[in-house]
């Protein structure tokens, strides 16, 4: 199974999908489904882009995405395929008032931290252990599994990961339009690129453009490259300590270090070479 864009495909007989994707790289392609995605990355690292806001993401981590929440993984091409696991699942796939049982009553705090998304942040060995030994389960066993999964990512330390909830299941329309935006971006946000370039490229006017992403992501298109362009930073920071600062600032898109060390410190609260000396290790 493949998750394509804007939908999971999935039998009608099965309420819980347990996915294992193995490729070059994780999708290049923007998606928004029904289901809720808990998500393992056994290897592989990159940026996630989900809702309004922009992550790095490395081996071992453990996401949880909401429903209908936009998103697209985008791995670094390495020497070995990129490897994830994911569950997905409904807050109705075991019927309407199954998650409101009061036997369940301790998972409310899992949907609700669902919603925008979280990164865990404490028990990742468990948990990733959980989803392993879940990727290899059926029937009972399966479901008992997921539910002691459920309750251990309801005592997790998170960070969240987007604040904008948009309401509204995005047309296909929409997204294709949403898909190749990003796609553009993704693939030259180290270049100037000029409001009436993407606007073009979207097939609008600059005021028709500026308003169709900002209701769709909560910010303006010039906020989200700069996030993007920081969060390429981060990962170089982290993984290329041959590199100075300078040449980091203009391999992410930056015209000018001062240019580079204000945004910097405006989105992660440090300097880029505070930031680097706090990953050293």
């Amino acid at each position: 199974m493949k998750v394509f864009p804007f939908k999971i495909p999935k039998p009608l007989d099965e309420h819980l999908i347990v996915q294992v994707d193995k490729e070059p790289v994780f999708y290049n392609k923007l998606h928004q489904h029904e289901e809720i995605q808990i998500s393992y990355i056994i290897n592989s690292n990159g940026k996630l882009l989900v809702g309004d806001s922009i992550h790095q993401f490395s081996m071992g981590d453990i996401y949880v995405i909401g429903s209908n929440m936009p998103h697209v993984f985008k791995s670094i091409p390495g020497q070995q395929d990129a490897h994830m696991l994911t569950v997905f699942f409904t807050e109705k796939s075991f019927g309407t008032s199954f998650f409101k049982l009061p036997y369940l009553n301790d998972l409310g705090n899992f949907f609700a931290n669902a919603a925008g998304g979280f990164k865990v942040t404490s028990n990742q060995k468990k948990i990733a252990q959980q989803l392993l030994e879940i990727q290899s389960q059926q029937k009972l066993n399966l479901f008992v599994s997921f539910l002691y999964l459920l309750e251990e990512l309801s005592k997790v330390n998170i960070e969240p990961l987007s604040k904008f909830i948009y309401s509204k299941t995005l047309s296909s329309t929409e997204g294709k339009r949403l898909q190749d935006i990003f796609d553009f971006v993704f693939k030259n946000f180290h270049q100037p690129i000029s409001l009436d370039e993407i606007a073009k490229m979207a097939y609008m006017t600059p005021n028709a453009f500026c308003r169709f992403f900002k209701q769709r992501t909560d910010k303006t298109f010039f906020q989200f490259l700069i996030e993007l362009r920081v969060a390429h930073a981060c990962q170089l920071l982290i993984s290329n300590k041959e590199l100075n600062i300078n040449m980091i600032a203009d391999l992410s898109g930056f015209n000018s270090i001062s240019n580079f060390n204000k945004k910097f410190k405006k989105i992660k609260g440090i300097t880029p070479t505070q930031y680097q000396q706090s990953n050293s290790s």
